[in-house]
This record gives structure tokens, sequence and C-alpha cells, in this order.
């Protein structure tokens, strides 16, 4: 089999963060080729924001990310920032629109999102290669030898942006981190982030006939904390509290729910007893919380009796399970249906400015097989671009 030309630029993965430093660099006049091993490339981009892609956040900073090293990012988010995307994006006359807290979306399908990548590729001559599995990548004088279910291939600079492992289902693997290891960088301990919480016991036989009831909550871990929608499922808990939370929680840790955001639990209970005495408590919940919640609370975990029976210390109690719900979540949904990876490649072999391997010339990571992971609401997204665009700059 004859052997190809060298090439300038060689990327493994074909996601956000890999077509990324692909356009960037072909347009420095890089001879690139991205090779992906699914069949086609930007998978979890169609997939993402119900299928219309939330592309970045308005409000992204550094503060948004998770890492061993809180100040890798810091350079690369300062040299790509959420307007130079939306500038792409408004040239491409893709329309979009802001959901809720920065989070912006496009308008019709995430489709147009990876037809604009592939098209910046295309005008900067990028190759890419897609159903193309990767069986070996080692050093060689000058470069990095990959060889493929296409044959061989053979580059001076390599970068890797596999991805992590979340939603196997759509390919994802372990592939970035063995490659990491192979060339002697750490990677830290990984685990599921953005994900539901499970439950289970009597927590998850009192709660699985409420699948489907939602209500804004305030989830504490920590230091961290996130005011928005919870979702109870038939397995436990979801929706964005929860997913946000999750990357903050461990195993075995205390994790608060605010059950009533914003307000004062004994205050309000003390001034619904004034009002209406005769009410049953259950009653007096559902004009905070839906309604079959209030009266789940009520038969699981406080007395449902008419408020003006209720004692101060009854109330005291009351108060203080509404602010401190007291579920103690088992685990997680896992990398089946989580959003993002934490963990990864140890910055800390990484140049922040070119996402280079400090020992190994030529070598790159970028995107989610990084030590970089942002909240849920398009972050993950702008460490991709950004990511992707300083690498793009600098392979």
């Amino acid at each position: 089999m004859s052997v190809p030309p060298p090439l300038d630029v060689l990327i493994l993965g074909g996601g956000a963060a890999g077509l990324m430093c692909a356009l960037f660099a072909g347009r420095r006049g890089r001879r690139v080729l991205v090779l992906e091993h699914a069949e086609r490339v930007g998978k979890k981009i169609l997939m993402s924001g119900g299928g219309r892609c939330n592309f970045t956040n308005t409000g992204t900073t550094p503060a948004q990310f998770l890492s061993a090293n809180p100040h890798y990012c810091k350079s690369a988010l300062a040299r790509y920032a959420p307007a130079d995307f939306i500038a792409l994006v408004d040239r491409h006359g893709i329309a979009w629109h802001e959901k809720e807290l920065g989070q912006l979306f496009c308008d019709q399908s995430s489709k147009q999102i990876v037809a604009m990548l592939l098209a910046e590729c295309a005008d900067a001559q990028v190759r890419i290669e897609t159903g193309c599995a990767i069986h070996a990548v080692r050093r060689q004088p000058g470069g990095f030898a990959v060889d493929t279910a296409r044959g061989p291939f053979s580059a001076s600079s390599l970068v890797v942006a596999t991805g992590g492992l979340s939603i196997p289902r759509m390919g994802a693997t372990g592939f970035g981190f063995e490659l990491a290891r192979q060339f002697g960088h750490a990677v830290l301990p990984t685990r599921a982030g953005l994900v539901p919480l499970t439950l289970s016991g009597r927590p998850l036989e009192q709660l699985a006939d409420l699948a489907g009831v939602a209500t804004p909550i305030e989830a504490h871990c920590g230091k961290a904390r996130f005011h928005n929608q919870m979702l109870i499922t038939h397995r436990g808990l979801s929706g964005p509290a929860i997913l946000q939370i999750s990357s903050y929680w461990q195993p075995g840790e205390r994790l608060r729910i605010d059950l009533l955001p914003g307000i004062d639990a004994a205050a309000w209970l003390a001034q619904r007893r004034q009002a209406r005495p005769d009410a049953l408590l259950s009653t007096v919940l559902a004009e905070q919380l839906p309604k079959r919640l209030a009266h789940r609370l009520c038969e699981a975990w406080l007395a449902d009796r008419p408020i003006r029976q209720l004692q101060p210390a009854d109330l005291r109690q009351a108060a203080s399970a509404l602010a401190d719900w007291p579920i103690v979540p088992s685990g997680t949904e896992g990398y089946r249906t989580a959003e993002v990876t934490l963990g990864g490649v140890d910055t800390r072999g990484l140049d922040s400015t070119t996402m280079a391997s400090r020992s190994v010339p030529g070598l790159h990571f970028i995107g989610e097989v990084v030590d970089v992971t942002g909240w849920l609401g398009g972050y993950n997204f702008q460490w991709a671009w950004a990511s992707g665009h300083a690498a793009g700059l600098a392979a």
C-alpha cells in the first residue's frame, strides 16, 4: 500500500473541537486531515439542545468551568469569545435566539451548525474521512504516524479531539485518554457530569409514580448552588438544577434541595397558618408546589393536618424539610445519559495558549478529552470552539 505524503496537521475526532481546530489550521494554509471513526461528524452537535444546538452562552467566564487547574481555560476563552462564534453563525445566516441565562440556540436545527463548520472546513481545503477506525498511533521522526482502516497517515502535528466517555451509544470511547497515557500524560480520574441522579429503596418507592412532575428548586452541594427546574423521573431526579449540581456531587456527599427557593419557609408557613388555619398542610404547600408533590411530601415526610393544628415545633420541622429536603441520591445514571465527562487529560502537562503537550512536540489535546468541564447551557461548546481555535492557530 502506498504511503500518502505527510500532512501538516492530523486531527483525531470530528466533533465540535476537532472541526473548529481544522478550519483554523486550514485557514493558515496547513494541510489538514480530520479522522472520525463514526459515520458522520458532529453527532453530539446534532443531538444537543433538543436538536437545536445550544451553541454558546453569552455569559461565559472561567467561573463556569470545573478543572483541577481552574486557571487553565482562561487564555483560550479570552482569545475566542462567544461573540466570535456568534459572528461566524451570523455570517452564515443562521437564525438564533436566547432561551434563558445567556443560552443561545438555533431557531431551526443543529444541522445548520454542522453544515456551517463543514463549509468552513471545505473553504480551508480541509479533508475529512468518516467511518475511519484508528488502529495505532506512534511517534516518528518529524511527527506522528497513524495506522487506520484507510491505510497509514503521517503528520508533523497531531491533535487529539476524541471527546470523553459520555453517551457511548454515539460512539464515545476512552481512546483519547489511552493516547494521552501512551505519550506519558497523566489522566485525572473521570466520571459522569451533567447527569441525572438516581434514587433507590424507599426514596425511589415514594417518588417513582410522580415521574414527570417538575418544580423550581435550589440545589446545593458544598459551595455550589443552582436555581432552576427539578424533574422527578422513574429512576430518580433530573432537570437543569439537578444536572448542574451532579457535576459537584460525589456519592455519599450531602445534597441539599430547597423546594421553596427564595422563600423563607418558616415565615411563609406562619403567615399561611394565620390566613388559612383550616386548610390541610398539603393544600397550603400546593400553593407553591405541584399538587401531587405537595401531597406526597405530606404522606411521606410531613404530617398532613389542618395547619392550625401544627405546633411551632411542627412548623419548624416542616420548614426545615422544605428548605433541606431529606433526599439522599444513591448514584447517577452514568455515562449512558451524561452530557459531559469530568476529569481527563491533566492540564498541568499542556500549554494553555496552544493546547500543546509540554513534553511531546507537535501533540495537542482539545475539547472534552481535557480536564475542563463546563456548566450546562452552552459552556462546553464554547470550550470546544475556544480550545479548537487555540490549537488550530498553533498546530
